[in-house]
């Protein structure tokens, strides 16, 4: 089993920064790319960002290219998401995750262990 704990969300105000930290815990030599989802009210969980725990590579949202950034440090095995820029459209609950596929998985059934997950309120 792996537990994923995030940590960072909070209130901001548009332009600001923010940092989200997800630590995974237990059997996490079985993963293999971790990423961030969000999700606004009811609608369906967005795919934000994926790494690969082994090389680093790295994959992006259209919608958060150039303003966020994923970065991992295996040694703590915690994955960050720096979140610049930031929108009021980027106000969501921010969900870690981790799974045993590519970093291209950005559907939510193509990883197998969840966060809590952590609100960001971006105000205007």
């Amino acid at each position: 089993q792996v537990q994923l704990v995030e940590s960072g969300g909070g209130l901001v105000q548009a332009g600001d920064s923010l940092r989200l930290s997800c630590e995974a815990r237990g059997r996490t030599f079985s993963i293999y790319p971790m990423a961030w989802f969000r999700q606004v009210r009811e609608n369906e969980r967005e795919f934000v960002a994926s790494i690969m725990r082994s090389n680093g590579g790295t994959y992006y949202a259209d919608s958060v290219k150039g303003r966020f950034t994923i970065s991992r440090d295996n040694t703590k095995d915690t994955v960050y998401l720096q979140m610049n820029s930031l929108k009021p459209d980027d106000t969501a609950v921010y969900y870690c995750a981790a799974g045993s596929g590519s970093m291209y998985s950005t559907r939510t059934s193509e990883y197998n262990y969840w966060g809590q997950g952590t609100q960001v309120t971006v105000s205007s």
